[in-house]
């Protein structure tokens, strides 16, 4: 269960860039979602993709995901907060 808060400027800049990341580095934009949580001392963003648009997201050899850690680090360096990236495993729909 998630509740809402109000989102610090520095969060709502990251949330922005990575949603607008995920959704343009994608074939299925229509299911990207992202969330933020808390855990320990750091915010993380999950991301969560349509199970085909996973590799895309993470790119060769993980170049894109260490990107957008690497873009979050920048955010980090300017604020007190820690931000980390999540990407997470969707299982594939079937169809029954």
């Amino acid at each position: 269960m998630s509740e809402t808060r109000p989102l610090s400027p520095a969060q709502e800049r990251a949330l922005d860039l990575v949603s607008y990341l995920a959704v343009n580095l994608v074939d299925h934009p229509d299911a990207v979602k992202v969330d933020l949580v808390t855990e320990e001392d750091r915010e993380v963003f999950r991301v969560h993709l349509h199970a085909e648009d996973q590799g895309q997201f993470i790119g060769k050899n993980g170049q894109t995901a260490r990107a957008i850690r690497t873009l979050l680090g920048a955010i980090n360096a300017r604020g007190n907060q820690r931000f980390a990236l999540e990407i997470v495993d969707e299982p594939e729909a079937t169809d029954d």
